[in-house]
């Protein structure tokens, strides 16, 4: 049987988004680059991951040299959430993100949440319950 044989050699360029073998065993950096690859396939177009020092410090250095906008809203002294995608969507969530992200109001949280890509009827439903409480605990006072 004869060898098969490549059409063009070389012509495949290096991805910048696609994630290194290197990072097999670290679970961090797999997901980051997981969310890379989605982000540069257009899957999806905002990211949050919640991070250590640590973590943060090589995400952030990781995002600079792809030139991927980001933003980092502070936790507590162990931790930061990070957010990053395209521009217009971390210069949103910039804007929502000013408090604890349970402190969002229920519309924040809504917008916030389709930002992100979640569910469409999850976040609705959250929406819904959310404002029924801050109903019922308006009601209560």
């Amino acid at each position: 049987m004869a060898e098969p044989i490549a059409l063009i050699a070389g012509a495949e360029a290096p991805q910048p988004f696609a994630p290194p073998c290197a990072v097999e065993g670290d679970s961090f950096l797999r997901l980051l680059h997981h969310h890379v690859y989605e982000y540069g396939r257009g899957v999806r177009a905002l990211f949050l991951m919640t991070l250590t020092r640590a973590e943060l410090a090589r995400a952030r250095d990781r995002l600079g040299k792809l030139g991927i906008d980001h933003f980092v809203q502070e936790v507590c002294p162990a931790k930061a959430n990070l957010f990053f995608g395209r521009r217009a969507f971390v210069d949103v969530a910039r804007a929502l993100a000013t408090r604890p992200l349970n402190m969002l109001t229920a519309e924040e949280d809504f917008m916030l949440g389709a930002l992100l890509g979640y569910d469409r009827e999850q976040q609705c439903l959250r929406y819904l319950a959310r404002c029924e409480r801050v109903a019922l605990a308006t009601a209560a006072e």
